[in-house]
C-alpha cells in the first residue's frame, strides 16, 4: 500500500490530480453561475476536435434554480465558456421545474443523449439549513403524487444535436422513488439498451443492500417501465452508500465504470468496476481500495464539504481524462495512463457473480414516503 497524492494510505492507486485545478469555477456578477459550477459531463466531439464540458450550475438566487452551462476545449485542461447564458434550464411549471443537475452524456449518431437529475421545485440554500424555500411550496392534498409532495429527484433524459436545440424526451425512472446517479450505456449490447440507477429507497429490510447500491436494467426502449437487479453494493470500509458516476466506457477488458462510495466519515472517495462487455449485469473486477478522494481545498471547502463527484471523461492520445466536481462549487480533472488504469483494476477480480435480486421490488410505506429535501447525492 502506498501514499495517494493526498497523503493517505488509504490508497495503492490514485489518478493523478491536474496541478490547474479548478478548470471551472463560479463566475462573479452571473445571474445563473455565480454560486456554483460543478459535476461535469463530458464528450470528445471527434468532428470539431473539442471536449464538451456540460456542468451544473446555479447564481445565489433565494430559490436555487439550476441550470446547464457549456464550455469547451482543445487539450482537455483549459476551457472556454460557449455563451453568458445557460444551453438548458428548468422548464417553469414543468416536472424539471426545480433544476436540471449532474448531467451524463452519451451520443449515437447525430444525437447527444443526455441524462439529468431533475426536481419539480427548487430546493433552496439547502446548505445553510434555510427551510423558508420548502416552506413557500403549496401545500399538496395526499393524493398528489409523491414526486410532487415531496420534491423527489427523479432522472430525465434530454436529446441535443447541437446543446442549443432540446428535446425533453421524459422520465427515465419510476415516478414514486427517488432515482438519481443514472446512466445509460453508449451503445446497445445484444439489442438491447442498458442503463445503471440508484433508487434511493431501496436498500434495507428486506433487500440484499444495507444502503443504497447501483442498480441495472436492460429495456427496448429508454422511457420503457424498467425491471431493475442489483449490480453493486457498498462492500469496504470506506463505502456504506455507492452510486455510479460516468457513462461505462468500453475497453478490451470490459466495461469502465467509475462509481462513488460515502463512508461513515461522509468523504466522497471513488472506485472503479469492470463489467463483461456482452452481460454488463457481471462485475468481473473491483478496487477494493479507492482511487481518488477529496484531499485539497476546493474539494474539502465549499457547499459539501469533502466531495469529487464526476459525471464525464474522455480518452485523449491513451490519457484517460476524469472531470469531477469538487466540494458540490468547482469543475476539475484527473488523470491517468487508461492502460496502467486498467492493469491496476484487473488485479481485483470480483469472480464475475451476478446478484440474485431481480425485478422490480416495490419500497415500504416508511421508505417511499421518505423526504428528499437534502442535496447530498
Amino acid at each position: 500500500m502506498t501514499r495517494s497524492n493526498s497523503g493517505s494510505r488509504l490508497a495503492d492507486f490514485q489518478l493523478q490530480r491536474y496541478e490547474g485545478n479548478p478548470i471551472l469555477s463560479p463566475l462573479p456578477g452571473s445571474a445563473w453561475e455565480c454560486e456554483v459550477t460543478t459535476n461535469p459531463a463530458a464528450w470528445w466531439d471527434a468532428d470539431s476536435g473539442e471536449v464538451k464540458l456540460l456542468y451544473r450550475a446555479a447564481g445565489n438566487d433565494h430559490e436555487h434554480r439550476v441550470h446547464l452551462g457549456l464550455a469547451v476545449s482543445r487539450d482537455g485542461y483549459h476551457f472556454q465558456r460557449v455563451s453568458r447564458d445557460p444551453v438548458l434550464s428548468p422548464l417553469p411549471g414543468g416536472i424539471d421545474a426545480g433544476c436540471i443537475e449532474d448531467p451524463r452524456i452519451i451520443r449515437m449518431g447525430e444525437w447527444y443523449y443526455v441524462t439529468c437529475a431533475t426536481r419539480p421545485a427548487p430546493p433552496g440554500r439547502y446548505w445553510t439549513k434555510d427551510e423558508s424555500a420548502a416552506r413557500e411550496r403549496k401545500s399538496f392534498p395526499p393524493e398528489f403524487p409523491a414526486a410532487l409532495r415531496d420534491n423527489y429527484t427523479s432522472t430525465h433524459l434530454y436529446l441535443t444535436k447541437d446543446f442549443r436545440s432540446w428535446i425533453r424526451a421524459g422520465r427515465l425512472t419510476n415516478a414514486a422513488v427517488d432515482d438519481r446517479d443514472v446512466v445509460i450505456f453508449p451503445e446497445k449490447i445484444g439489442g438491447k439498451f442498458y442503463t445503471l440507477h440508484r433508487p434511493m429507497q431501496w436498500h434495507g429490510k428486506g433487500y440484499p443492500n444495507r444502503w443504497p447500491g447501483i442498480w441495472i436494467a436492460a429495456c427496448e426502449d429508454l422511457l420503457e417501465w424498467k425491471s431493475l437487479r442489483l449490480l453493486a453494493k457498498g462492500e469496504f470500509p470506506w463505502e456504506n452508500k455507492i452510486g455510479a458516476n460516468n457513462p461505462p466506457l468500453r475497453t478490451r477488458h470490459g466495461w469502465l465504470q467509475i462509481y462513488h462510495g460515502v463512508g461513515e466519515d461522509k468523504q466522497y472517495r471513488l472506485g472503479a468496476l469492470l463489467l463483461d462487455l456482452k452481460d454488463p449485469t457481471r462485475v468481473t473486477h473491483r478496487t477494493p481500495l479507492p482511487i481518488y478522494e477529496p484531499s485539497t481545498p476546493y474539494e474539502k471547502e465549499g457547499i459539501y464539504k469533502g466531495v469529487c463527484f464526476p459525471c464525464g471523461h474522455v480518452v485523449l492520445n491513451g490519457t484517460y481524462f476524469l472531470y469531477y466536481g469538487g466540494g458540490d462549487v468547482h469543475c476539475a480533472v484527473c488523470t491517468a495512463p487508461l492502460d496502467e488504469f486498467l492493469d491496476h483494476l484487473r488485479k481485483h477480480p470480483t469472480g464475475g457473480k451476478r446478484n440474485s435480486m431481480a425485478g422490480n421490488p416495490l419500497p415500504t410505506r416508511s421508505t417511499s414516503s421518505r423526504r428528499s429535501s437534502s442535496r447530498k447525492k
